[in-house]
């Protein structure tokens, strides 16, 4: 939020929004209670009994695990006080961003009747995913691969930006090999588990509790996505083709909060490929039965054709390839 900005004690900050009418009801310094909270690391507040994050410089100890783990973030935490050893991110407003999605049920895969589906999109299966878990707000940004790099991480490898631009774009260029050098250092950093979304998982937060071909409805514009807008799909108008990559969070995000689920880049998941969703895990675990010489990648991306962005849409590539519209999200199971 931008706005009003307001000093409290132990150096906490906190930025308010000037139309903000909610009352701060208490404030709280927590100590302690996990791996990566510690004295003067953590804090939250209530307006109106709702917790938010805040940026905080009471950290006293840069070098200590905490601070390390925030810093490769980007972020800082909020702390459940009804859970204090399940550090949470909730929306927040920049860099890695995680949001919590909560246990639920859909339908998986696209039926006969889906516009420019493909066989590979059936049967339509329901699929159930009791834990809590996390999903990155926005996919990996070049800003975040050069830190992994700048720290001795992800081999050293440095991806092409095909000249427009690092910083806030998400990454390209990254197989799926390389998504895993990168969760190896996240996680080696902050002592967490990220990884990547299922295929299951992925469809799950992308559809947002709709059923239809995109969360937007049946259609999709470029207003709403990157994509090449000089084709449309269910009656949508044209639009620009950017023969691009933007800067993530550019669109609208979808009910969850989650930015650019459609377009911009694809999206390695976990999974191994099939060719259809026969046999497939109704718990929202990744597949590992199919040719694991292959690996799923969601979402479309800035040169794709809208019906190709689709949710329901799957595509497949072997595990070293690297292209210029290949990219990720990382995900992490919470403690139940």
């Amino acid at each position: 939020m931008t706005g009003l900005k307001a000093s409290l004690c132990l150096a906490v900050t906190v930025t308010l929004s000037p139309s903000a009418s909610a009352r701060i009801m208490s404030y709280n310094v927590l100590e302690g209670g996990g791996p990566h909270t510690s004295p003067k690391m953590c804090a939250t507040l209530l307006m109106a009994g709702t917790p938010f994050q805040i940026e905080t410089i009471c950290n006293e100890d840069p070098a200590s695990s905490a601070a390390r783990y925030y810093a490769s973030l980007g972020v800082t935490p909020y702390v459940d006080p009804a859970r204090p050893g399940d550090i949470r991110r909730p929306e927040s407003t920049y860099k890695l961003n995680m949001i919590t999605v909560k246990p639920g049920s859909f339908k998986m895969g696209s039926p006969r009747s889906e516009l420019e589906r493909d066989a590979s999109e059936g049967p339509v299966h329901k699929v159930s995913i009791n834990y809590y878990f996390e999903v990155g707000k926005y996919e990996v940004t070049f800003e975040q691969w050069d830190t992994c790099v700048a720290g001795g991480g992800c081999e050293g490898y440095e991806p092409k930006d095909a000249g427009w631009g690092r910083g806030d774009r998400p990454v390209i260029n990254v197989s799926w090999n390389d998504t895993q050098n990168y969760i190896k250092w996240l996680n080696g950093v902050t002592g967490q588990r990220y990884r990547l979304l299922s295929e299951a998982e992925w469809e799950y937060v992308a559809r947002a509790g709709q059923a239809s071909p995109f969360y937007t409805g049946k259609s999709i514009t470029t207003k709403q996505a990157n994509f090449n807008g000089q084709y449309t799909y269910g009656g949508s108008p044209k639009g620009p083709y950017r023969r691009k990559t933007v800067a993530v969070g550019s669109f609208a995000p979808n009910a969850l909060g989650l930015h650019d689920i459609h377009g911009n880049v694809w999206e390695w998941t976990a999974d191994c490929w099939s060719p259809n969703h026969k046999g497939a895990p109704a718990n929202g675990a990744a597949r590992s039965d199919g040719d694991c010489s292959r690996r799923v990648m969601k979402g479309g991306s800035w040169v794709n054709l809208p019906y190709q962005i689709r949710s329901a849409k799957r595509f497949h590539y072997t595990p070293d390839y690297r292209y210029d519209d290949y990219g990720f999200r990382i995900a992490r199971t919470l403690s139940k």
